[in-house]
């Protein structure tokens, strides 16, 4: 079952969103968020920061892979890049 939570909207048209679920996306002051409305439903996301796409980047690997002349590579010096280049 998920986990519900209430929060209120202002007069403004704001609505506080509650620190259970704040902590839980690591929204902060400034956080940016996009919703998505789907009938009735509306779905929040946080969008990501250049931080957080710093980070997954330093999680890509890197290989050095050299290609000869006709474009061939030697799979012993570059194992894993076959795998990588046709499963992601």
């Amino acid at each position: 079952m998920a986990n519900i939570f209430i929060g209120k909207m202002s007069q403004k048209g704001q609505i506080v969103i509650p620190v259970a679920l704040r902590e839980a996306l690591g929204l902060e002051k400034g956080s940016k968020v996009s919703f998505e409305l789907n009938g009735r439903e509306i779905t929040i996301k946080k969008l990501p920061t250049a931080l957080d796409w710093a980070d997954l980047v330093k999680q890509i690997p890197v290989e050095e892979v050299e290609f000869d002349e006709n474009g061939h590579y030697d799979p012993k010096k570059a194992p894993d890049f076959h795998d990588r280049m046709v499963n992601g």
